[in-house]
């Protein structure tokens, strides 16, 4: 039996979630090692590229998440098996991941310049991005990005959507996804509502 560990920051959201919750979907069984963020500078020195998330499959570190958000996928069956499926799907995790860089960017600023960096982002990729994932939600049918069920594209997406509306990022309003990309912020709402995924966060009391 092969076994898991993912390691990564000790809260609800960032690069790894999307790995955990595809994983709990699939009763896929991991140890979910969490630490807090004051610990990083000591553990990314024993990370293989200095950063997490880090997958060890039977003790072997993987890192790189869309990586493994894959081959969690894969593991529980929420990653598309035809080709073109499939690439839709990566198509949109890719997308979040261009927004997560970006977003990630302004990590590290204070005042003034966080504000400069957070309502650029606002005026201009942010809305980008979000019309044009709602547009490839749509042309999907409207319910899913891909394969006419949810995958880890929803996963991905609802992890971005969930970090934009919680009022975590400064500079950021709470109903900019709601008010530019409305069937998007539904989409993170009705992937909430999935069984598991709210019985995911009901563990934790989140």
């Amino acid at each position: 039996m092969t076994t898991l560990k993912l390691t990564y920051f000790d809260f609800h959201g960032g690069r790894a979630e999307p790995v955990r919750l595809a994983l709990h979907l699939g009763g896929v069984a991991f140890d979910d090692h969490r630490f807090p963020g004051a610990q990083f500078p000591v553990v990314r020195k024993a990370m293989p590229l200095g950063q997490v998330p880090v997958l060890e499959v039977d003790g072997m570190p993987v890192t790189q998440s869309d990586a493994m958000l894959r081959f969690a996928g894969k593991r529980a069956d929420l990653y598309p098996t035809d080709d073109y499926q499939a690439l839709l799907c990566d198509e949109v995790t890719a997308a979040a991941e261009d927004i997560g860089i970006k977003v990630g960017n302004t990590f590290g600023l204070t005042g003034d310049a966080l504000k400069a960096a957070r309502q650029s982002l606002v005026d201009g990729p942010l809305p980008q991005y979000l019309v044009w994932l709602q547009n490839q939600l749509k042309s999907h049918g409207g319910a899913y990005f891909a394969d006419g069920r949810l995958t880890i594209a929803d996963l991905k997406i609802f992890v971005l959507v969930r970090s934009l509306n919680s009022g975590h990022l400064d500079h950021v309003a709470t109903d900019l996804v709601a008010k530019t990309a409305p069937t998007l912020d539904e989409h993170a709402k009705r992937v909430a509502a999935h069984p598991g995924i709210a019985a995911y966060y009901a563990k934790f009391g989140a």
